[in-house]
């Protein structure tokens, strides 16, 4: 079964069973300020498993584009990616575990015609916080799932959230089944790398408090998440998910241009993910840059283009892959199609940008050899400033019988590691759940800064994102040069104008064809669901969004803009406060 019709047939099953159909989400986050990327198909569901009423009712279903990179050193095996799509279907508050395991087991099973003698789960076993999840363990065992193919394991393994400090989180149950054709053991092991992960669901029953207690939530919720490029995988009896459809013409086409030796298949499979990740965020509107998603995105990019000087290919390649990319995805995501044109001219941009760093790189490589050694730390340099995987730095020196202290260098990629994920730790570790009051304003904040902004700096202008922390707003938008201390002014007092006349914000359910009527601003090119949620601050701010927001704009207090700069070509960010 290929990937779509593995799509298809989960929101035809979904539905029979009273789910409504909702959109696939931007990867960029709109009302998550804890995360760069939407990572998985509950994001932008956070305000409604927090107890807000959604508009298409309780039971929800979508296939939604993820990107995740806290596992951006295991791409290149046979199923870890940074983009991919997953399958999510959602009680908010009405069924429960036995229910939700009955659904997932009948579409695996029933739907899909997997043999139930390769399937195996694992259930949490239960700590100090919270029980053992008897409950799921019975449902699979009623299902005529075997003792011996049910696990019980702690937090690290069956257990989400919470995605900050705060907030809903609870038990899970992961899917496991047997990817051979030999027969599965009679025991399941969760360490046999045989058994892959094709689902989880996550039972959301407590809430984490600031002091760190467990408490029972009011609403319980279930959250469903699947690979899809995993369950294609399992249905098509490939060994990893680069043999799918939605991968091998790219492999292929790559191994076309590179004649790569069996060694080197992890840097056909980068390239692949990374340019295949990026052409998705390029669709988004995010462009390379050196803050946060930017930032990302060069990344990938740069670490695409690195594997394939790596592989010998030394002319243009990301519009290649990305052209194929397009064509695979472009009947589920017609904005690829759209936006084929911008996707290839950043491409194209960044590729040569880094093609001279590349150049500068082996001048300051040539500077080195001088010495006849090259020390860990000086590769490091070649690798971190000129973007040289050691690899590459390792093949240039053996050229010269030159040896390179690797030991050095893992102790300074690891120093650097660590400062990565502490900045990033340190930036989002306010939490999904994050709804303070002062988060509620500085939300309410951002739409009444769109306003101003397109008021002051003309309509075209639009919001590319946005970030909140209980502290600040950041916000990104459309914008071709510095704006003037006049300009900034005359925004600011805008805002606070609006804020000082108490206006009360007005929350409505209508039709996104409404919603547009009404002048409410919003993504139109991006498909919405039958209802949207329009908050409007009157006679002056009209957005789709899903909140948190405060009930009257006086509340907000008074805002200060303390930054106004570039981030990438096009776009400006404004950096804000609020107090008394």
């Amino acid at each position: 079964m290929k990937a779509s019709e593995l799509k298809r047939k989960y929101i035809e099953f979904f539905k029979k069973k009273n789910h409504k159909e909702i959109p696939n989400a931007s990867l960029i986050p709109e009302n998550d300020p804890t995360v760069l990327f939407t990572t998985a198909g509950m994001h932008p569901l956070v305000p409604y498993l927090l107890g807000q009423k959604h508009p298409q009712g309780k039971r929800l279903v979508n296939v939604q584009g993820c990107l995740r990179t806290g596992d951006i050193n295991e791409v290149g095996d046979k199923d870890h990616l940074t983009f991919f799509e997953m399958l999510g279907n959602w009680s908010l508050g009405d069924y429960w575990k036995k229910e939700a395991i009955e659904y997932s087991f009948e579409f695996l099973i029933k739907v899909l015609k997997l043999p139930k003698e390769k399937l195996a789960v694992s259930v949490f076993k239960g700590d100090k916080d919270a029980p053992k999840d008897q409950e799921s363990a019975e449902a699979w065992l009623s299902l005529g799932v075997s003792q011996n193919r049910i696990t019980f394991l702690g937090k690290k393994d069956n257990w989400w959230g919470p995605a900050g400090n705060t907030g809903p989180c609870g038990p899970c149950t992961e899917i496991f089944y047997w990817n051979s054709k030999k027969p599965a053991p009679k025991k399941f092991n969760n360490n046999d790398k045989t058994w892959v992960e094709i689902g989880n669901n996550v039972f959301m029953e407590y809430n984490k408090t600031s002091s760190g207690k467990y408490e029972p939530l009011n609403q319980k919720n279930v959250d469903f998440g699947g690979g899809v490029e995993r369950i294609a995988m399992v249905l098509q009896s490939k060994k990893t998910v680069f043999e799918t459809e939605s991968f091998s013409p790219i492999v292929t086409k790559i191994k076309k241009i590179s004649k790569p030796k069996e060694s080197q298949l992890k840097s056909v499979r980068i390239i692949l993910d990374h340019l295949r990740s990026s052409v998705f965020l390029l669709s988004d509107g995010i462009v390379p840059s050196n803050l946060d998603q930017g930032y990302v995105l060069r990344r990938l990019i740069r670490t695409a283009i690195r594997h394939a000087r790596l592989l010998g290919i030394q002319d243009y390649l990301t519009e290649q892959i990305a052209n194929e990319v397009i064509k695979i995805y472009e009947k589920d995501y017609p904005l690829l199609k759209k936006k084929s044109k911008i996707i290839n001219e950043e491409l194209k941009k960044e590729e040569e940008k880094f093609k001279k760093t590349l150049n500068l790189g082996l001048r300051q490589f040539e500077k080195l050899i001088k010495n006849k050694k090259i020390t860990g730390s000086e590769a490091f340099t070649l690798f971190s400033t000129y973007g040289f995987p050691l690899e590459m730095t390792e093949d240039l020196a053996k050229e010269y019988k030159i040896k390179i202290n690797k030991k050095e260098f893992e102790k300074e990629f690891k120093k650097h590691q660590e400062l990565s994920r502490t900045a990033t730790k340190g930036r989002f570790s306010s939490g999904l759940a994050d709804q303070s009051t002062e988060t509620k304003k500085l939300h309410t904040a951002t739409h009444l800064l769109h306003t101003a902004l397109r008021k002051v700096l003309g309509i075209n202008l639009q919001q590319k994102g946005s970030n909140i922390t209980s502290e600040r707003l950041r916000f990104d938008f459309s914008f071709d040069r510095k704006l003037t201390e006049q300009e900034i002014k005359k925004v600011e007092n805008l805002v606070n104008k609006k804020i000082q006349e108490a206006v009360p914000i007005k929350k409505e359910e209508m039709s996104p064809k409404e919603a547009k009527k009404q002048g409410a601003l919003g993504f139109f090119e991006h498909k919405y669901g039958e209802k949207v949620t329009v908050y409007t601050i009157e006679g002056f701010s009209k957005e789709i969004c899903t909140g948190p927001h405060v009930n009257n704009t006086k509340e907000i207090g008074k805002l200060k803009i303390i930054k106004e700069e570039s981030v990438a070509s096009g776009i400006r960010r404004i950096k804000a406060k609020i107090g008394t």
